[in-house]
């Protein structure tokens, strides 16, 4: 059951750090704003990514289990699977941003301060988010906080 997930969970974690990251660049290259451009093709990526839980479950019971299978053990390896593969997305994207560095949150947060902007916002309202998104981007050079994320 293991490597059944581990496989899986690795592909997964591969398909969506890899997506990212290409659309990251794709983007700046297109002259784009990262966050606001990207924001829901990312969201889509991890959930076409994940039905990998569906396969890794499927092969374990055609494999194993004669093609028969309950509830907890297809939970425990969807459980797995999902595990193995925010592992591998974590240890990537905490790799790339050491490794690039990458400016994320300062690319993130001035995205969406302009967004906030350009929506109309201003004065009390837009000095509120802004003193909010530079906290938040205080709290994300804290590997501590940033890792459960």
């Amino acid at each position: 059951m293991f490597a059944i997930a581990l496989r899986y969970g690795a592909i997964s974690g591969a398909v969506v750090i890899a997506v990212i990251i290409a659309g990251m660049f794709y983007a700046e290259g297109q002259g784009h704003g990262h966050a606001t451009s990207s924001l829901w093709f990312g969201y889509l990526i991890m959930i076409l990514a994940l039905s990998t839980i569906f396969l890794a479950i499927r092969e374990y019971r055609n494999k194993n289990l004669g093609g028969v299978i309950k509830f907890f053990p297809a939970f425990g390896v969807g459980l797995l699977v999902a595990a193995i593969a925010g592992v591998v997305y974590v240890a990537a994207w905490e790799t790339f941003l050491q490794v690039s560095h990458y400016p994320f949150m300062e690319n993130y947060t001035a995205a969406m301060i302009q967004a906030q902007r350009d929506a109309g916002v201003s004065g009390a309202e837009l000095d509120a988010f802004i003193a909010e998104m530079n906290k938040a981007k205080a709290d994300y050079a804290n590997p501590l906080y940033r890792l459960p994320m």
